[in-house]
This record gives structure tokens, C-alpha cells and sequence, in this order.
């Protein structure tokens, strides 16, 4: 059985091309976690389960509002079976009123499917009180995204010291801190897609930034929720984040145009060195 043990310090962010999850892989990525845009469909997991050896797979996440809660529960019995000790259940919930409410009936179908998905083999992104309560109560623990090392350390009192909380960074790797202009435009882009989602957009404020930073993807903003410059820069931003509380941290490397296989090897000696060993 997989559990969130299984996932060890750092993780990377894949995209669906099976090819690239297999390079990032032998470049040394032990966990990888293919982004919820990428999902379309359901088989673009098992397609990277299918093209890796060992790796723990993670969708980030499964959006419960697009895929019916019997083919998730489908998918993680194939994997069971199939791949053995390496596929956890990623979900998040619609951010839209009564979402909540519809994510308890789709968490009673999982518990009631044949075979279950068991509490300790899945996880919920979760940002703000209510759902960190759920993720608390009916998961093994939560997935967070566009957070500081503040906001860390506030889940994880909200999650207990039981629950695992992952958290999930944007990196961009560059030759000085803060990173150049050119390196810093993918997060800026990415942030500003993400930001007209309502819940991050409230999460945002939350964390302090106004209405004008946010819409204008301000340098503050971007430096706060990123990790970016040379691979110790990045790793000490990893390690503010495990020392405020996250079990995991997965890297989500913009502008790599190897598909994140420059980033895990150029990350490898600094993470070992300064955050906790990949």
C-alpha cells in the first residue's frame, strides 16, 4: 500500500508526456506529480505509472467537479494492483459555493466503492480553514499551492502533526537572486492565470497582498510565493518551508525547456546539502 510516507522530501512537478516523467526520473526525481491542468483524462496517469520504475506518482490534483468519483476509484485500484506502493489519489474540490458540501458525497463514494480509496492513500488541495479542517478529517493530509512559508506553518497547525502537508513551489533556477527579468516571466504568467481563480485570489489576500499587487502580479508577490535564483537560493526557500511545518515540497520548474531534467540535476547537490536529501 502507498502512503504519504512513501513520498519522501522533494517531489517534481511532470508534465503528461510519459517520456518526460521517465527522464525526470532517471535524473534522480523520486516523486512526481502531474499538474490537474494536464488531467484531461484520467488514463494520462497511468500513462506515467506505466513509462516509470519506482517513482511514487501523485495527481496535482484530480479535480473532483470534472471526474466521477467510480473512475478515480477505478484508477487507484488499477494502479494498486499494477504499480504497487507508488500512486496516491491527489483531489480538489470546484471553488464555488456549496463545493464543500459536494466533496463529502464524492469522499462517501470513494469510502463505499469495492475497493475503497483508504483515507491514508489520498490528499486534498486545500488553502483556506475549511478545507484544511477536511483534509484533516478525511485525509491523510493536504496539498497547497501559491503559499508563503507563513501560510505553511499556519496549515500545518491547522492539520495537526499527524497529517502529511505538501507543499507545492514554483521554481525558476537563474544565475542571481532575485532572477532576471527573462527567467521570472513564466511565474509571472503562471500567477497571473491562477490568481483570477477565486480561492487563490482570496487565499492571496489572506496572506496579506492587495487587490493592486495582486493584479498586477507585483514583484512582492512573486518573490513571496516563488522559489527562484541560483539551486542554494532555491534550496534555502525549500527549507523555510520544511522548517515551518511541510513533510514534502514539490518543485514545479518554470522555463525548463528539458521538462524539469535541468532542474533535478542542477537542484540535487544543494537540496542534499541544505534542505533535506531528494
Amino acid at each position: 500500500m502507498t502512503t504519504t510516507t512513501s513520498l519522501g522530501p522533494i517531489g517534481y512537478a511532470t508534465g503528461p508526456a510519459p517520456a518526460d516523467a521517465a527522464a525526470l526520473e532517471a535524473a534522480g526525481a523520486r516523486t512526481l506529480w502531474l499538474s490537474g491542468g494536464a488531467i484531461d483524462r484520467l488514463d494520462r496517469l497511468t500513462g506515467v505509472l506505466d513509462s516509470t520504475r519506482d517513482a511514487v506518482v501523485v495527481p496535482g490534483i484530480v479535480p473532483a467537479g470534472v471526474h466521477p468519483a467510480h473512475a478515480v476509484a477505478a484508477l487507484h485500484a488499477d494502479a494498486a494492483r499494477r504499480h504497487p506502493g507508488r500512486f496516491l489519489t491527489g483531489l480538489g474540490a470546484p471553488q464555488q459555493p456549496r463545493a464543500l458540501g459536494a466533496l463529502e458525497s464524492y469522499l462517501d463514494e470513494l469510502d463505499a466503492a469495492d475497493p475503497p480509496v483508504p483515507r491514508p492513500e489520498r490528499l486534498l488541495a486545500a488553502l483556506g480553514p475549511r478545507k484544511l479542517a477536511l483534509a484533516r478529517d478525511r485525509f491523510a493530509g493536504a496539498v497547497t499551492l501559491l503559499v508563503t512559508p507563513e501560510h505553511t506553518a499556519d496549515a500545518r497547525a491547522a492539520l495537526g502533526p499527524d497529517r502529511l502537508l505538501a507543499v507545492m513551489l514554483p521554481t525558476v533556477l537563474a544565475t542571481t537572486r532575485p532572477a532576471g527579468e527573462a527567467a521570472r516571466t513564466g511565474a509571472v504568467e503562471m500567477l497571473g492565470f491562477l490568481l483570477r481563480v477565486p480561492g487563490y485570489r482570496a487565499n492571496t489576500r489572506r496572506l496579506g497582498f492587495t487587490d493592486d499587487e495582486i493584479d498586477t502580479v507585483a514583484d512582492r508577490l512573486v518573490d513571496a510565493v516563488t522559489a527562484q535564483g541560483t539551486p542554494d537560493d532555491v534550496a534555502a526557500r525549500v527549507a523555510e518551508h520544511h522548517a515551518a511545518g511541510a513533510d514534502h515540497v514539490v518543485l514545479s520548474p518554470l522555463g525548463d525547456t528539458s521538462g524539469g531534467v535541468d532542474t533535478v540535476r542542477a537542484l540535487a547537490g544543494s537540496l542534499s546539502g541544505r534542505a533535506r536529501s531528494a
